[in-house]
């Protein structure tokens, strides 16, 4: 048995912390996990995608098109990129709030992610949406987006972790003065819905 999970976002986002958090988890639990990451400009606001894969009888990191169980998404326009990864049946969770492109500030483009998530919807039955940005408001601080996506992928029960499996990794991996932020956000998700 195995589980691909594919996360997606931009530069700033956690999308690398998250897939990380993810990662350490599920090894903890005694699964093997496969990951890699594509960056490219990641660190100017481009395209940042993590792969993590986990399960018995795993050969590469990459996960093929067609084979994502789950895309976490950050930010609709970059799900939507990576729709082809997904299988059919798959689930995407997803943020509602965009991230404006460069190429769109410059051409005064107006953005808003909703013809991204109306897309997705129309190609995949299984969808998640949430307003993390909202969720991260909340809480207190932006720096949680990250982690409130993945709780929000964790409460979907696709995933072959749970919220205590995370809090373990969130206590391994992130700083001490960040870490109760971190594991009320993961509690915070379980009990509220920003869909």
């Amino acid at each position: 048995m195995s589980k691909n999970v594919l996360l997606c976002g931009v530069g700033g986002q956690g999308t690398i912390l998250a897939s990380k958090l993810m990662a350490a988890a599920a090894m903890d639990k005694g699964i093997h996990v496969l990951s890699a990451e594509t960056i490219g400009m990641a660190q100017r606001g481009g395209s940042v995608t993590s792969h993590v894969r986990m399960g018995d009888n795993l050969y590469s990191p990459l996960i093929g098109r067609g084979q994502a169980d789950i895309i976490l998404g950050f930010e609709p326009g970059e799900v939507v990129r990576t729709l082809p990864f997904l299988k059919k049946g798959g689930l995407v969770t997803v943020s509602t709030r965009p991230v404006r492109p460069v190429t769109g500030s410059l051409t005064g483009t107006d953005y808003t992610g909703l013809e991204m998530i109306n897309y997705i919807k129309s190609k995949v039955e299984h969808v998640i949406t949430v307003d993390a940005v909202r969720a991260s408001a909340d809480l207190g601080s932006s720096k949680v987006l990250n982690v409130v996506l993945l709780g929000t992928a964790i409460s979907s029960g696709m995933l072959d972790i749970d919220k205590n499996d995370i809090k373990k990794a969130i206590l391994k991996k992130i700083p001490t003065k960040f870490q109760e932020l971190n594991l009320h956000a993961i509690d915070y998700m379980q009990s509220h819905s920003f869909r």
